[in-house]
């Protein structure tokens, strides 16, 4: 690799990486500020009797943010599960992402305003920080995904 081709690789890298870390950040700052992890914690661990409806309510909130983290990796792999570079523009038209992406919008809101009413309800945060702390929690999840590398498909 000549020096040309690793300074083209630094300058495209890190202009995708400067474009996640306005996800990153904030999503990071809100959720130390609020705290938000830690109370988010001990919501799922909790064992008093209206500590069951938190713990319910936390873990269907995870279990949404998990299939979203599924099906953003899902969309990201397609080029090689399938073994072609689908068009994310014109996803509509798409055999594969068109089934997708409206079962991954709908994972994201529901979990989102889950987690949101959870933190809000049964929390020391309240409603109006508990939905700052679960858009931040939100934000760095997408900042971090959005790290991932798309994989290329290589045609012969």
């Amino acid at each position: 690799m000549t020096i040309a081709q690793v300074k083209s690789i630094g300058r495209a890298t890190s202009k995708h990486t400067i474009r996640q870390l306005k996800f990153i950040i904030p999503g990071a700052a809100i959720t130390y500020l609020f705290n938000t992890h830690r109370v988010f914690l001990e919501l799922l661990t909790r064992q008093d009797v209206e500590g069951q409806w938190a713990r319910l309510f936390a873990f269907a909130s995870t279990g949404f943010e998990g299939l979203v983290v599924i099906l953003f990796l899902y969309v990201l792999l397609v080029p090689w599960i399938h073994g072609l570079e689908p068009d994310y523009r014109s996803w509509r038209d798409s055999g594969v992402l068109s089934s997708v992406i409206p079962i991954l919008t709908i994972a994201i809101l529901v979990g989102w305003s889950l987690l949101s009413f959870t933190l809000g309800r049964w929390s020391s945060l309240g409603y109006l920080e508990g939905l700052i702390g679960a858009s931040g929690l939100y934000a760095l999840t997408f900042g971090l995904l959005g790290l991932l590398p798309a994989p290329k498909v290589h045609r012969s």
